[in-house]
């Protein structure tokens, strides 16, 4: 259990003027105690804001209510305290001379009597004598009316007696009309007061907003913290000086961005930027997601959007954070496909209002992350709202150092740990998935009982990451393992004998994730290009798990299905994006104009003919043929290396990039065993032979899937 600190309110959506989370208004006027600009201003709240509480969120109110349903229901069912006995029993009083007065109620089938002393019989249930008093009532079936009646008047009471019909009083009939009512008003409101939207349903008992949104703290988060983004934190620096120190600027004329959008992959760190310029810059940060505006009832987004802004607007300078901008800052009326004046839109034209309203002393800025800025309204990007746009991309390899180091606070790294190296092999990664992976190794540590994370660790959680988890407990045949040792033999001598590919770091057969095996290669650097070189090299590469399988097995499988989609994804960008095609030219094909509210091939357009759709295909498949040939002919003359190393991978499953060096120069042979198993040819484990395997020796194997 954890108590609010110091300054803190209980419960985080505050709830002043819900009665039912704060029924008497305690400390209604001391709003949420979150004072931004630190001078005590209690007007922040969640509360009234000081204003009059409305009449049906008084507590006293519910207090009459519940009073006078209590006393309803005393009435209806106290009734008058007559004793009930049985019909017999009822009738046989009757018949003596003990009744003062009678009453018949007709419409009930009950008789009450007044009797002059007490009445005392046996009670059935309990065997003992009951004494019932003086006033007692027995029901009748409407077979016995005739009866009753006449044991009535043979009676004759001495008050006389009365028939009569029983009428229900005015609390009964409210209570059974209206109470059905009041009960559906109430879970009505009760259920929109917890909806969170503007006012609630009619302006009745909701939340004026979320927590988030009327709550503005102060991060702790620096620039510090924010590492391998230095071109990202030195565009929105000057913001920060701006907050803290508008008068340098001002003096100069200059004005501060009104709007700076944060974009880039996900996991790169925009968020965290965002938060590290308001606790730089010590002001309130208010933060909400853009799906946080959209609510089903039409008008709630816009009404949000103005309170967020006039809240930020009362305890300037203050900094709006949207994250998930696309959500309602997409294009307006692109679809086709319903009215434009959706409540989507509304938002964004209210987004776009208040961004307009800034002036140039405010001191109000708003930050938006997004993913996806290409599908951004003309209107948010333009100058005025969004001034500065700022890429937050992958780190290069010096970042990905710095992020490693930040996240490796806190955790003992052995000796043998080196940043460098996990930086250098971790091209691609982002700052989440950096944080993701020395959290995996931390959990390898831990598993093994280890005091520390050591190197292999954190390659065991790269690989991890990259290809998913080992299944060590999955058997494979022996036809299995030599189809998948041969794949990436394939794919590790192509990759040797082409210059511009990065070398081999791990090669495994063993199944990871989805992958049969894989091998993995050590970016020796940050390319930010790719000539049309690499890439003809790349295709090689890929291609040298299903020429190995026919070269050497006179089979394929299905387990090149991933290396071919690659393939063909690469060679289709060459043509149509690059212009690296010599038959078709340097044309770009098949521009992007898909619409962002339809699906991505629905949406899109061809811009060429079909002539010119046949030529894209027939230069797609040359440029793999002459790929395929050429990966043949490398495989082909280092045949012998291709079954040493198949043979060495069928042996130890696993070989980093020295033991596969060592292979290459035949300094690591596969044993005698395997070899006269059969898995390869005899002739492979010396060095010196070139001699292709024969017929029996290259029986066709099982299909498996071996995707990278």
């Amino acid at each position: 259990m954890s108590f609010p600190g110091p300054g803190q309110s209980p419960n985080n959506n505050g709830g002043g003027n819900n009665p039912f989370t704060n029924p008497f208004g305690r400390n209604n006027n001391a709003g949420n105690g979150n004072d931004s600009n630190g001078k005590g201003d209690k007007s922040n709240g969640n509360g009234s804001n000081g204003g009059p509480r409305p009449f049906w969120q008084s507590p006293w109110l519910w207090v009459v209510v519940v009073a006078l349903l209590a006393v309803t229901m005393f009435q209806i069912f106290a009734g008058t305290g007559s004793q009930t006995i049985d019909t017999k029993d009822g009738l046989q009083i009757l018949n003596g001379n003990n009744v003062e007065y009678a009453q018949i109620v007709d419409n009930t089938q009950q008789v009450k009597l007044k009797l002059k002393s007490d009445y005392s019989a046996t009670d059935p249930d309990t065997g003992r004598m009951k004494n019932y008093g003086k006033n007692v009532q027995f029901y009748y079936t409407y077979a016995q009316s005739a009866t009753v009646v006449k044991a009535v008047q043979k009676a004759d009471p001495v008050k006389g007696w009365t028939a009569t019909m029983q009428q229900s009083s005015i609390w009964t009939y409210l209570l059974t009309s209206l109470l059905p009512f009041l009960i559906i008003f109430g879970l009505f409101w009760f259920m929109m007061s917890r909806m969170g939207g503007a006012g609630g349903m009619f302006g009745m008992g909701g939340k004026k907003n979320s927590g988030k949104l009327l709550e503005g703290q102060t991060p702790t988060t620096k620039f510090a913290d924010v590492a391998g983004e230095e071109a990202a934190v030195q565009e929105v620096e000057e913001i920060k000086d701006f907050l803290k120190d508008p008068s340098r600027y001002k003096a100069l004329g200059a004005r501060i961005p009104r709007g700076v959008l944060l974009y880039g992959p996900p996991g790169t760190g925009k968020t965290l930027l965002a938060r590290a310029i308001a606790g730089e810059a010590g002001v309130p940060f208010y933060s909400m997601a853009g799906s946080d505006f959209v609510e089903m009832f039409v008008g709630l987004g816009a009404s949000r959007v103005r309170d967020l802004f006039d809240e930020a607007k009362k305890n300037a300078p203050a900094i709006i954070f949207i994250d998930e901008i696309d959500a309602v800052g997409r294009k307006r009326g692109g679809s086709g496909m319903s009215g434009g004046h959706d409540e989507r839109e509304q938002t964004l034209n209210q987004l776009l209002v208040e961004m307009d309203g800034f002036g140039a002393n405010e001191g109000v800025i708003m930050i938006a992350a997004t993913n996806r800025p290409d599908i951004l309204d003309p209107a948010l990007m333009r100058p005025g709202r969004f001034d500065r746009q700022v890429m937050v991309g992958y780190p290069d390899v010096r970042g990905r150092e710095d992020i490693l180091r930040v996240h490796a606070k806190g955790k003992p790294l052995a000796p043998d740990v080196d940043l460098s190296t996990i930086a250098k092999s971790t091209a691609g990664f982002t700052g989440a998935d950096l944080e993701n992976l020395l959290n995996e190794a931390a959990l390898l540590a831990a598993r093994k009982d280890h005091k520390s994370i050591t190197m292999e660790e954190i390659e065991e959680a790269t690989i991890k990451v990259v290809v998913g988890t080992e299944k060590k407990s999955r058997v494979m045949t022996n036809k299995e393992k030599k189809l998948t040792a041969y794949h990436e033999a394939g794919h590790a001598i192509a990759t040797y004998f082409c210059d511009s590919q990065d070398p081999v770091h791990q090669i495994s057969i063993i199944p990871r994730g989805m992958a049969g095996g894989y091998t993995m290669h050590l970016p020796t650097e940050d390319k930010s290009y790719q000539s049309r070189n690499e890439m003809r090299e790349e295709l090689i590469v890929l291609l040298g798990g299903r020429v190995a399988e026919a070269l050497v097995l006179d089979d394929i499988s299905t387990g090149a299905s991933n290396d071919i989609e690659r393939a063909t994804k690469i060679v289709r960008a060459m043509v149509t994006k690059y212009g690296m095609s010599d038959r078709l030219g340097p044309i770009t094909y098949g521009a992007d104009s898909s619409n962002p509210f339809l699906g991505k091939e629905m949406g899109h357009v061809s811009n060429y003919s079909e002539e010119t759709a046949a030529e894209i295909d027939e230069e797609i498949k040359s440029i793999i043929c002459d790929a395929y040939d050429k990966t043949k002919k490398v495989l082909s003359e280092h045949i012998d290396l291709l079954h040493r190393l198949a043979g060495v991978l069928f042996e130890r499953e696993k070989l980093d990039a020295d033991e596969f060096l060592d292979v290459m120069n035949g300094k690591l042979l596969p044993s005698a065993q395997t070899a006269a198993a059969g898995i390869i040819p005899a002739e492979a484990a010396a060095p010196e032979t070139t001699e292709l395997p024969t017929e029996a020796q290259t029986e066709p194997e099982a299909n498996t899937n071996t995707n990278e």
